[in-house]
């Protein structure tokens, strides 16, 4: 690959970034705000997708990103695809937050798994993971609130 090519990469990433801006300079005080704002883009999706929220280390949101869109039951997340936007977008954390489209709030244990791969990837990373939500309609579970994320 070519410099030029890229350097067309990252342009095409970071505008992709910067086009899903969410509400400028948002201020994300706890879950109920980071969950308004992922039940806005996802919660009434018929399939599962799974967002990432972009904090600065004022823990506002730079930047949002759809990570993955998968079945009616499963969305399949990496954490080179979550964190490659976080470092792109210069984010000291993130929140990630993803859908049921079943309207159960409670987390699978796929869903705990994923969320303890990208704290350990996190903290290698030096990029927080502050909360793990999971949405349907605009009702939300917090991770953080359930004791499962320190």
């Amino acid at each position: 690959m070519t410099s030029n090519e890229t350097l067309a990469r990252v342009r095409l990433v970071t505008t992709e970034l910067i086009d899903c801006v969410a509400e400028a300079d948002a201020l994300v005080e706890g879950p109920a705000v980071a969950a308004r704002e992922i039940c806005r883009q996802i919660g009434v999706k018929d399939r599962e997708h799974f967002v990432v929220l972009y904090l600065d280390a004022r823990h506002r949101i730079v930047a949002t990103e759809t990570v993955s869109v998968g079945t009616l039951s499963a969305a399949l997340v990496h954490p080179r695809e979550v964190f490659k936007g976080a470092i792109i977008s210069n984010a000291a954390a993130i929140i990630c937050g993803h859908n049921h489209p079943s309207g159960e709030l409670s987390p699978s244990s796929d869903d705990l798994q994923i969320c303890e791969r990208l704290s350990s990837a996190g903290e290698l990373l030096g990029i927080n993971v502050l909360d793990f939500l999971i949405v349907s309609g605009e009702e939300w579970e917090s991770f953080k609130e359930l004791g499962e994320l320190s």
